[in-house]
């Protein structure tokens, strides 16, 4: 007789240990790279010319792209796989409130005040943008509920409200930038990018929080 088995290790830990199988073999290859290949492809080069001492460095890149396109898969065909469960049952995606700690990443944005500071890369200010992923705590909440005609009102209500209010702000933003005599032309593009980050994380996040006010609320009056 045959018997379905599952594994006893979850996925996640699966793709951990891919990820820093790839950070180590990246770390070797850079290591490598600067004491016996003169740092050659770590540092900036003009042209480059292949040597047999590259193929370390080339097969922990090479390494890196893959797994990073088999995440990309991972996650196309988990989002697949949730808009048919949603369209099939008419139910919201199943989502665990845990993965509201990506929000967590949006701290990583305060690396941009060192890095613009020191080189003038604006670009970690960005990592604003996951402080909207503190919504998926709410999403995770109602996840699997029904979406009967109250949820769907809700649904507008809450999205208008959130845009709305990250709209002003973006609007804000752009006043702000265009007071080329108040405000030093080196600072606009930081501020911008930090601003418009900010302001879509808020949006992100009031989206799920007022829908999931707004249906609390109306699941207590229904009680009462």
């Amino acid at each position: 007789m045959r018997h379905n088995r599952t594994s006893k290790y979850p996925r996640w830990l699966a793709l951990a240990l891919g990820g820093a199988l790839c950070a180590a073999a990246t770390a070797g290859a850079v290591w490598y790279d600067l004491t016996c290949n003169g740092g050659k492809l770590v540092y900036p080069m003009h042209s480059y010319a292949f040597a047999p001492t590259d193929i370390p460095m080339l097969l922990a890149v090479a390494l890196d792209v893959l797994y990073v396109l088999y995440l990309a898969f991972l996650l196309v065909r988990g989002i697949l796989a949730q808009k048919e469960y949603v369209s099939r049952t008419g139910r919201t995606r199943r989502l665990s409130p845990k993965f509201g700690l990506l929000g967590f990443l949006g701290f990583l944005g305060f690396l941009g005040f060192w890095s613009y500071g020191a080189w003038g890369d604006a670009t970690p200010f960005l990592f604003f943008l996951f402080f909207g992923f503190f919504g998926f705590f709410f999403e995770g909440k109602m996840s699997n509920t029904l979406m009967d005609e109250r949820y769907k009102e809700n649904v507008v209500r809450a999205q208008l409200k959130a845009y709305r209010v990250g709209f002003s702000i973006i609007i804000l933003l752009l006043i702000l930038g265009g007071q080329h005599t108040r405000l030093r032309a080196e600072f606009t593009a930081p501020v911008l990018i930090t601003g418009i980050a900010l302001a879509v994380a808020l949006t992100m996040f009031l989206s799920e929080y007022l829908l999931y006010r707004y249906d609390h609320d109306d699941a207590l009056e229904e009680e009462a």
